[in-house]
């Protein structure tokens, strides 16, 4: 069976001819090539430098079929969706007739068009993933059209969490991003993870407000860095106005997967005070290498993380809340920490690919499950 996969990724040319994708979504299609004859990944690339997030295709099953990238903040760029919405459908569409199921990846620019041309014009089989907040209360209104397109959907649409009133069509999926590897790895280190000798911390994302960076760092500044070290691993519009402000934190920019998960190996607690998200996939990676989420409580986190449970929810959103909780994971007595972690490590199992391909095959394809499964226990 050929898949289409049709998303917003942003792939690279590298100097030397290979084309390479953001990490988690290539990993992502790396592993459904375990169950695909064939992938094709229809998506933007753009005429610039990879940043180190930017990592090449490992199965010769994958192959990348390019887009011109379209859509931005500025009007300018918002035109460009429409500009070349001709060739952009005529790509797609000449990609579509090789394949025999589709995944559209929402809520992105092109989606405005391409989900009713989805919709109204191909008739093999198909599915819409939609990796934002499905419950977001005030979204853009791109985000929102989307959103009522696809609860019109015969077809099955995959959000993240689980949420009351839904039709069958919506389908609750987790972001995978947890290999068996990473799985043996993250066992082994959370075996022998303390917090006896004072704790470390990391916040891995845009270093933008809208992912709350602005509310962690002023909360530190009040704090006056009483952890060990802190991690900042993402680059962004805010760097430069807190990069010089306190000494001894380590800014790392974008780093590729298997960095992150160095760092992560290394901290203690997680901080993401996110203005809006889906279900971000370092939480999980971060659940799995024994970092305490201290989180926002927006979409289906809350789902996942229970607040004084196995981690802390940042609500309201504010630099004030945040002081609070940071203050309180000072006082957190190893044996807890320990309880915590052990609880999260098994809990991060259903961000596996091995449960991803499961998923995929009985809810998506419905066929026999094949198998994949979690063979580590604490």
């Amino acid at each position: 069976m050929t898949l289409a996969i049709i998303s917003h990724t942003a792939h690279y040319r590298t100097s030397d001819g290979r084309i390479v994708g953001w990490g988690p979504t290539v990993a992502e299609i790396d592993h459904l090539s375990l169950i695909f004859k064939k992938i094709y990944h229809v998506a933007f690339l753009h005429d610039e430098n990879a940043p180190r997030s930017a990592v090449p295709y490992q199965s010769n099953k994958v192959e990348f079929v390019p887009l011109p990238p379209s859509g931005g903040n500025s009007l300018k760029e918002k035109w460009t969706v429409l500009s070349q919405l001709r060739k952009t459908i005529g790509i797609v569409s000449g990609v579509l007739k090789k394949s025999d199921i589709f995944q559209f990846r929402a809520p992105t620019g092109i989606g405005i068009y391409l989900i009713p041309y989805l919709t109204m014009k191909y008739k093999k089989k198909g599915w819409f993933k939609y990796a934002g907040n499905w419950q977001q209360k005030n979204p853009p209104f791109g985000y929102a059209l989307q959103r009522w397109m696809l609860k019109q959907q015969s077809r099955k649409v995959t959000v993240n969490g689980s949420w009351p009133d839904q039709a069958e069509n919506i389908v609750p999926f987790e972001n995978p991003c947890l290999t068996q590897q990473n799985r043996e790895l993250g066992k082994s280190i959370i075996e022998q993870k303390t917090i006896t000798e004072g704790a470390n911390i990391c916040f891995v994302g845009s270093l933008t407000e809208k992912k709350g960076f602005d509310i962690f760092m002023s909360a530190l500044v009040d704090l006056r860095l009483k952890f060990n070290q802190v991690h900042i691993v993402g680059d962004g519009q805010l760097k430069e106005k807190y990069e010089q402000m306190i000494p001894g934190i380590v800014f790392h920019g974008f780093q590729p997967r298997e960095k992150v998960h160095v760092i992560l190996s290394k901290c203690h607690f997680i901080v993401l005070p996110s203005l809006s998200e889906g279900f971000p996939k370092v939480i999980a990676e971060g659940m799995n290498y024994g970092c305490v989420p201290i989180v926002s409580d927006v979409s289906c986190i809350g789902q996942i993380i229970k607040d004084g449970e196995n981690g802390f929810l940042i609500m309201p959103i504010t630099k004030e809340r945040l002081f609070s909780i940071l203050k309180k994971s000072f006082l957190l007595k190893n044996e807890d920490y320990r309880e915590i972690v052990k609880r999260n490590y098994m809990l991060s199992y259903q961000f596996t690919f091995n449960s991803f391909l499961n998923e995929v095959q009985e809810k998506i394809l419905q066929k026999e499950v094949m198998g994949y499964g979690e063979h580590i226990k604490l």
